[in-house]
């Protein structure tokens, strides 16, 4: 699958979700349970940190349900939310030894709500040839001293976070991480 189909059919679930909740913004106090959970981070001066010097990545095969906080997923479920998981990829490429995960309610009524986590392994050459991919498609490149964020152009964004970011990769050594929003790579705690 392409990029730019991936993005459309994400961009076109973000869009529903987002006609869902504009029309369920009039609704009663009553309805206020019935939301989902927020993907935002408790603290928002919280910075993504790479693994310490002398620790090594986690030894498990990843899982949706441990890639984020207990709680992000306790509260998911709490609303009847589940994932569904898929390899991980960059511009229709599957970086191997990843995952990629669409959280929402797949059994409930018809909502496209949902929220994307992903991380994976990845090696200095595959990270500078993905960015380099994502850039040729007109994406946005990032350098921080904690890694580099890669972000879907502003033109195509169905939902952003308060800066204004939608889908986000993270490149930081030896991983790579995805969120629906930049801010919400900072719940991805795996590696």
């Amino acid at each position: 699958m392409t990029s730019a189909l991936r993005r459309l059919q994400i961009g076109g679930a973000l869009a529903a979700a987002l006609l869902v909740l504009t029309a369920c913004a009039g609704g009663t106090p009553e309805a206020e349970p019935s939301r989902a959970p927020s993907p935002v981070a408790s603290s928002p001066t919280a910075e993504p940190s790479a693994t310490p010097t002398g620790e090594t990545a986690p030894t498990a095969d990843p899982t949706c349900e441990s890639i984020i906080p207990e709680s992000t997923v306790a509260d998911y479920a709490g609303v009847g939310w589940t994932a569904q998981a898929s390899p991980f990829t960059i511009t229709g490429e599957e970086v191997a030894g990843g995952i990629e995960c669409v959280w929402a309610n797949f059994d409930g009524p018809a909502s496209d709500q949902l929220h994307i986590y992903g991380w994976a392994p990845i090696d200095d050459a595959t990270a500078d040839e993905a960015r380099e991919r994502l850039q040729a498609e007109g994406w946005t490149i990032e350098d921080t001293p904690e890694g580099v964020y890669v972000t879907e152009p502003a033109e195509t964004a169905v939902a952003t976070d308060e800066n204004g970011y939608g889908i986000t990769y993270f490149f930081e050594a030896g991983t790579v991480k995805i969120a629906d929003t930049k801010q919400s790579i900072l719940l991805i705690e795996w590696g």
